[in-house]
């Protein structure tokens, strides 16, 4: 679908994959190719979950620091909006996403990572935010979803110092979710975000925004986006097919829709 950013569909799931050898740096192009994958992916019934991979050898070192070595202030004043936009697009996905991490996600490519629902990573990973050291600071996101996932002190620790985290760190601290060998991690992905292709649709793109909204705001506000959300579904065929289901032939056995 682009240049560096492809989109394979099998069995459900989209795979938005980042092809931009060798370390997958992420440009202003490959930035305008993740909006348009996302919003593709969004738009077709035919995806369920997505997968998000950058190949066998490494997720993301970073943004392309070469493009932006010699921009002013006022260029990125035009520039960090659709910067952070393209991250963005991928937190938004109304579906479940997954991020399969190969060797480095570095920078903007852990900031990609971040954008994710869930973290599958290679036990020879490392992730980190080290635009400290560039004299910088991330801007897609990194300083405020990396601090809501793994708590603001260590959030610190990582983007104040910009040091790198080997996988096992990352799994202890909760920066990702699961340690699988480099050669099964796409794969664990992809098996993840199978079991969505038969799943109540709109039941779980309701979830996944109740969870995401409602960590934005606070407690009651976010009680009022769940319960509407939760009276919306009754608007629909898969709760017809869930409930009925349910009843006559117990939990965890109804054929929902495909929608």
């Amino acid at each position: 679908m682009g240049e560096h950013v492809r989109l394979d569909v099998a069995d459900g799931v989209g795979t938005i994959r980042l092809d931009r050898p060798k370390m997958n740096a992420i440009s202003f192009a490959v930035q305008d190719e993740l909006v348009a994958a996302a919003r593709e992916v969004t738009e077709r019934d035919d995806v369920k979950a997505v997968v998000l991979y950058g190949g066998e050898r490494v997720f993301a070192a970073g943004n392309d620091v070469k493009e932006m070595a010699d921009l002013s202030h006022i260029d990125m004043v035009k520039r960090s909006g659709p910067l952070q936009a393209a991250v963005t697009a991928i937190a938004r996905i109304p579906k479940p996403v997954v991020a399969a991490i190969t060797g480095y996600a570095l920078g903007g490519g852990c900031e990609l990572a971040l954008a994710a629902d869930l973290r599958f990573a290679a036990d020879n990973a490392t992730l980190g935010q080290p635009e400290v050291l560039l004299g910088i600071i991330p801007g897609a996101g990194g300083t405020q979803r990396l601090a809501r996932l793994v708590g603001p002190s260590k959030a610190k620790d990582l983007i104040l110092t910009g040091r790198f985290v080997q996988a096992d760190e990352a799994l202890r601290i909760g920066l990702v979710d699961r340690l699988y060998p480099a050669e099964s991690v796409y794969e664990e992905a992809v098996a993840w975000a199978s079991q969505f292709a038969g799943a109540a649709s709109y039941a779980v793109r309701a979830a996944k925004e109740c969870i995401d909204r409602g960590i934005e705001t606070d407690l009651e506000t976010g009680l009022e986006i769940e319960r509407q959300q939760f009276a919306s579904l009754f608007a629909t065929r898969d709760r017809t097919i869930g409930m009925q289901s349910f009843v006559e032939n117990g939990p965890g056995k109804a054929r929902f829709e495909s929608q």
